[in-house]
């Protein structure tokens, strides 16, 4: 079986349309939260999403032009897509001009089962720990996925919203199941936006519905935050950055309390 070989189209466009809002900001990201290290093997996570095929076609760049010393795979999970789907992502990553490990599962039809009302939350785990297991017997270290800027934001407000906790989502984090495996998110400073346009340029199309399930989510709480996030940068300039870097700048001197893993910290304990 030959080698694909990457889009020479994507490749130029990255380089010079899309260099400050895509390729700059996956480089800074990885520059910045120290993502990938020589020698790394990492695994790259495709959805059948436009995140996760952006993620790959940096990747090819990545490899191209700024850090051989690093392996990548793909990986496609077929939690139980429709044929539909699944055929439109192979065309998309035709496009891109890479290949992919698509492993079967039966993810949505177990899920469905222990949980017909919400199989969602519980379908979103089990494919994380497929993954972790599938990236270490590929013999990955990492295992990358397309969490933007976008995600980051929405996740600190759900949080904060729905469950009274000030929590973000990280763009690294250890396995606590699979030892010696790390979590990476290297489109972390990636607008969503950004994502859309680099796709709508390249003409690449998405079926949007790979599970049956997803019909009961249309008024999911994410999407909630989307029209949020949107009303408010209408109104508020830089509302979105402000969101994302209150995550970096926590006063402890000016909060009620916190958790440190261990034990709640009360400012009373220090007063």
């Amino acid at each position: 079986m030959s080698e694909k070989k990457y889009s020479i189209s994507m490749s130029k466009s990255l380089n010079k349309r899309f260099k400050s809002p895509l390729l700059a900001r996956f480089l800074r990201a990885i520059d910045e939260y120290k993502l990938i290290e020589k020698g790394d093997k990492i695994c790259v996570a495709l959805s059948g999403g436009k995140d996760s095929l952006l993620l790959a076609a940096l990747f090819e760049e990545y490899k191209l032009h700024y850090n051989n010393n690093v392996e990548v795979v793909y990986l496609t999970m077929n939690s139980g897509f429709t044929t539909e789907f699944l055929d439109n992502h192979k065309q998309n990553l035709d496009i891109v001009g890479v290949r992919s490990e698509i492993e079967d599962s039966k993810v949505y039809e177990i899920a469905n089962k222990m949980n017909p009302k919400a199989p969602c939350f519980l379908c979103a785990r089990m494919r994380r720990g497929f993954l972790y297991q599938h990236a270490k017997d590929l013999g990955c270290n990492k295992l990358a996925l397309g969490h933007h800027f976008d995600d980051v934001i929405e996740t600190t407000l759900i949080n904060m919203f729905y469950t009274g906790t000030f929590k973000t989502m990280l763009p690294k984090a250890r396995s606590k199941n699979f030892e010696g495996l790390e979590l990476i998110r290297p489109m972390y400073l990636i607008k969503e936006r950004d994502v859309e346009y680099f796709m709508k340029y390249h003409d690449i199309e998405f079926v949007s519905k790979g599970c049956e399930f997803q019909d009961r989510n249309e008024e999911s709480i994410r999407a909630e935050m989307k029209v949020l996030i949107q009303q408010l940068r209408n109104t508020y300039e830089n509302i979105d950055i402000n969101i994302f870097r209150s995550a970096e700048n926590i006063n402890l001197d000016a909060v009620l309390g916190y958790y440190d893993n261990t034990k709640r910290v009360c400012f009373l304990d220090e007063y």
